[in-house]
């Protein structure tokens, strides 16, 4: 039970958190007045991997599930997998100017 109880809680973080984030970010490049929609996808995967890191590094271990498993990211992989997002991030609205 604790396993379904922790699922629908990685199900609803990430859909409450998700579409906040992703909302700011939409807000954002709005004042850049910049149209980024084919290029939507990049902000979405930046904003799911910050997610996940945030997730293995401070949220597994508040939740219900006890198992085996839970450890942190190795800095190496958070630094990696938040500048990933960042780059993402940063690049939807330069690929979006015309050339």
């Amino acid at each position: 039970m604790r396993v379904v109880l922790e699922l629908l809680r990685i199900i609803v973080v990430f859909a409450i958190l998700g579409s906040l984030l992703g909302s700011i970010l939409g807000k954002a490049y709005l004042l850049l007045d910049v149209n980024t929609e084919p290029f939507e996808w990049m902000g979405f995967i930046a904003i799911m991997l910050l997610l996940f890191v945030f997730y293995r590094n401070k949220l597994q271990f508040s939740g219900w599930y006890k198992g085996e498993g839970r450890e942190k990211l190795s800095p190496k992989v958070t630094c990696s997998f938040i500048a990933i997002s960042a780059i993402l991030v940063v690049m939807a609205p330069v690929f979006s100017y015309p050339l």
